[in-house]
C-alpha cells in the first residue's frame, strides 16, 4: 500500500503549492491540483487543502469535502475563510492561510509520518487476514476432498476474516493480496467472497444477512474439491466429458454440505444453483425466474465478474470494461437491478480509492 503513497495538495495558489510540494517530496511523492481540478484516481496518504479566499467554497472543493466525509483522508486545511468551512473537510488540522511555510511543512510531515504508520499497520493486518483466510479455505477444500467433516465454525471464522478485511481496506486491496497466492481455486473462492462482502456493504445488508452472503460465496465452489486438478487447471479448452465433470461441482458441493447436517439451506441453495440463470439456461437444474433466490443471484454476479477478471490457466484476465460488456450482454440471464447495485463495487476495482 505504501509503495505508491503520495500527498495531494488541492490549492488555488500554484506558487505556494509548488513550494510546499518541494519540501514534501524530500520524504514522499507529492501531487498538486487546482481547487476545481479532477481528483487523481488513487487515494492519497494525506491531503492539504488550501482555501485562501473568504466566501463560498469553490464547486470542486465542496465536492471534495463531501467525498472526504464518506472516505476520510488525513487532512490539513489552510484557510482564509471561516473555520466552519474548513471543518467541513473533517480536517485533522486547520491553519491560517498566512502561516509560515516552515510551520505548515512541519505539520504536513507529522501527518505523513502518522498516516504512514497507520497504513503500515493496516497492511500488516491485511496480510495476516489473507493468510488466515487462505489457510481456512485450504483446510475446507482438503477436508471436502478427503470426505472428512467440514468445520462450520472455521467457515464462519473465514467469513468474518474476509468481512473484516474488506470493510477496512476495500475490495481492491483485498484482491491484490489474495492474488499474490498461487492456488487458483482458493484465489477465486477468496475473490468471490471479497466481492460478496463488498456487495453486501454496498446495499446495506444487516449483520446476519451480510455474513450469510459472504459465507455462501466462501463455500460456493466447495464441490470443486471433488474435481480432478488436471481438469481444474487445464490450460486449454475442456472436452465435452471434462465439461460435464466440471459442471458437476455445483451438485457435488450441495450434496457434500447437505450431508453435514448443520449448514443453512440458503447456503446450500447457493452452492447448488450459483450457475443457474434467470432465463433457464443455467445448470444443474435449469431453474428460471422466481425459482432463483436473491442470495443465489448476488453470488452469481460476484462469481461471474470475478471469473472474467481473474487470470486463468487458459487465458489472461479480461479488463473491467470487457467484463462489464459481457455481463451487460447477458440480458435475461442476470438480475439487472442487482447488477446496477453491484456497479459501485465494479467501479472500485477499476478506480479503487476515490470511487
Amino acid at each position: 500500500m505504501l509503495q505508491d503513497a503520495f500527498v495531494l495538495i488541492v490549492s488555488g495558489r500554484p506558487a505556494q503549492a509548488a513550494s510546499l510540494a518541494r519540501g514534501i517530496e524530500r520524504v514522499v511523492s507529492c501531487t498538486c491540483i487546482g481547487l476545481d481540478a479532477p481528483l487523481p484516481p488513487r487515494r492519497p496518504l494525506a491531503l492539504v487543502v488550501d482555501l485562501p479566499m473568504p466566501g463560498a467554497l469553490p464547486e470542486g472543493a465542496a465536492a471534495l469535502a463531501a467525498r472526504l466525509r464518506e472516505r476520510p483522508v488525513p487532512t490539513l486545511v489552510l484557510t482564509g475563510t471561516s473555520r466552519e468551512a474548513a471543518e467541513s473537510f473533517g480536517a485533522q488540522a486547520v491553519l491560517p492561510a498566512a502561516t509560515p511555510r516552515e510551520t505548515v511543512l512541519a505539520r504536513i510531515l507529522e501527518m505523513v509520518e502518522e498516516a504512514a504508520r497507520v497504513a503500515r499497520a493496516r497492511t500488516e493486518r491485511l496480510d495476516r487476514r489473507a493468510e488466515a483466510a487462505t489457510g481456512i479455505v485450504t483446510d475446507l477444500f482438503f477436508r471436502a476432498s478427503a470426505d472428512r467433516r467440514l468445520r462450520d465454525a472455521e467457515a464462519d471464522r473465514g467469513t468474518e476474516t474476509v468481512l473484516a478485511a474488506v470493510s477496512e481496506v476495500g475490495i481492491r486491496d483485498w484482491l491484490d493480496v489474495v492474488w499474490r497466492h498461487d492456488a487458483q481455486v482458493y484465489q477465486h473462492t477468496l475473490s468471490v467472497a471479497g466481492y460478496a462482502a463488498a456487495f453486501g456493504a454496498e446495499i446495506g445488508l444487516g449483520g446476519a444477512d451480510h455474513h450469510r452472503l459472504a459465507k455462501a460465496a466462501l463455500l460456493h465452489d466447495i464441490g470443486k474439491s471433488r474435481i480432478p486438478a488436471a481438469i481444474l487447471n487445464k490450460p486449454n479448452r475442456l472436452t465435452a466429458e471434462e465439461t460435464a465433470l466440471m459442471r458437476g461441482h455445483a451438485a457435488l458441493g450441495a450434496e457434500l454440505l447437505q450431508a453435514q447436517g448443520d449448514v443453512e439451506p440458503a447456503i446450500i441453495d447457493v452452492v447448488r444453483h450459483h450457475h443457474e440463470k434467470l432465463d433457464g439456461s443455467g445448470y444443474p437444474d435449469g431453474l428460471a425466474g422466481v425459482q432463483i433466490s436473491d442470495l443465489v443471484r448476488m453470488v452469481t454476479i460476484c462469481d461471474i465478474f470475478s471469473a472474467l477478471t481473474e487470470r486463468r490457466a487458459y487465458r489472461a484476465p479480461l479488463s473491467v470494461t470487457e467484463a462489464v460488456r459481457i455481463m451487460t450482454a447477458m440480458r435475461g440471464a442476470l438480475d439487472r437491478t442487482l447488477m446496477n447495485a453491484f456497479a459501485p463495487v465494479i467501479a472500485r476495482t477499476a478506480c479503487p480509492d476515490w470511487a
